[in-house]
């Protein structure tokens, strides 16, 4: 039964476009290609679920009760050990960690999780994944977007969105960068959210944590961050993430979310725990996309592409100083399928995310198109 007109153009007032719905047409003029589409405009993973996992989410299948929507011992456990290997996270207890059911959710959701309302402001950066302002719409808080967040107005501001490795742009921020918004939230009673979704996939650096004890000093108030098994995975099918922060606000968010069935399905809370216990997977799937890296960055810079920033995550934040649509156009014609930038705000406006997630075939079919 469809909503009362009111109700539905309400809806459509708060949200804007679904940016890829604008990408229609392009994909139709891609698919004419006579060798057939090279999409590399959507970051979805196209490798096989590593074995192990696969085997995890199989014996737990026969799961008929409800799940706990804190996640088992185990998957705690995982999740707690995970962080502090990788992240360098310290202290850590169960309190510390919360499974999520995939991190669009959570970040689509977080303001009004939090109870932000009108009045309230949410900033994150002035090229982002789309999804941030999304959820300060839902919440019908304000938001804002900073070029460095030090230099933001904290009256009413609630919730700081940083995201390191970038998406769209593959920036990573430093220990110095981290450190200094971090000082700056606390002082100003800011809550720091970190999107680090894409944080084992750096290429010319190696990305930090905000919850590493050179940012955070140890210490998680005031901090949570995001992650992922999407990318690194290849989970983006189980929905699998997780926070790791500040364990009030983690249970504030458990208490809610239990009221709202925010629940991770059993099988997938086992097939997380596979994955997060090894690392072979992790390096063979980051070889492959190293390769497909510079092959693509390769076509690109010789058919008159400057590549900016791009040192970590799954994409290249490219340009030919020309109007974004230009460039996805002429892209298309050739049946190479493109983001354009200004899907990530007006400073994109010049630019397309090129993502390398595409198989290998794809791509060199991309590379014999762009020379």
């Amino acid at each position: 039964m469809p909503l009362p007109g009111g109700a539905a153009r309400r809806v459509s007032e708060r949200l804007p476009v679904f940016p890829w719905d604008r990408l229609e047409p392009y994909k139709a003029t891609a698919l004419g290609h006579p060798d057939g589409i090279v999409d590399l405009s959507v970051g979805t993973p196209v490798d096989p679920v590593p074995r192990a996992v696969q085997e995890a989410l199989a014996a737990a299948a026969d799961s008929p009760g409800y799940p706990t929507v804190w996640g088992t011992p185990a998957l705690r456990d995982a999740l707690v050990g995970w962080a502090e290997r990788r992240l360098g996270a310290t202290g850590l207890t169960h309190r510390h960690v919360l499974p999520l059911v995939g991190s669009k959710e959570l970040v689509a959701s977080l303001p009004t999780q939090l109870g932000l309302g009108p009045g309230d402001r949410v900033a994150y950066p002035r090229l982002a994944y789309p999804t941030y302002e999304v959820g300060a719409r839902l919440a019908r808080a304000d938001h804002v977007v900073y070029q460095d967040p030090w230099e933001l107005d904290p009256a009413g501001l609630k919730l700081l969105w940083l995201n390191s490795p970038s998406n769209p742009t593959g920036r990573v921020l430093g220990v110095a960068e981290l450190r200094r918004a971090v000082d700056w939230a606390r002082a100003h009673g800011v809550l720091v959210v970190s999107d680090e979704c894409y944080l084992e996939l750096g290429w010319e650096t190696e990305p930090v944590s905000v919850l590493h004890p050179d940012v955070s000093g140890g210490d998680t108030t005031g901090l949570v961050a995001v992650h992922s098994l999407s990318k690194r995975s290849n989970l983006a099918g189980y929905r699998s993430a997780f926070l790791v922060g500040d364990p009030a606000v983690l249970g504030e968010l458990l208490e809610v979310r239990k009221h709202s069935g925010l629940i991770v399905p059993a099988p997938v809370q086992a097939a997380t725990v596979a994955a997060l216990a090894d690392t072979a997977h992790v390096a063979e799937q980051r070889s492959r996309y190293a390769a497909r890296r510079e092959a693509l960055r390769g076509a690109l810079e010789s058919c008159g592409f400057r590549i900016e920033h791009s040192e970590a995550s799954l994409y290249l934040w490219a340009t030919r100083d020309e109007p974004c649509w230009d460039t996805v156009a002429e892209l298309a014609k050739h049946g190479v399928l493109v983001a354009p930038g200004e899907f990530y705000g007006e400073a994109g406006r010049n630019y397309v995310r090129v993502a390398f997630t595409a198989t290998d075939e794809r791509v060199r079919a991309a590379v014999r198109r762009l020379a």
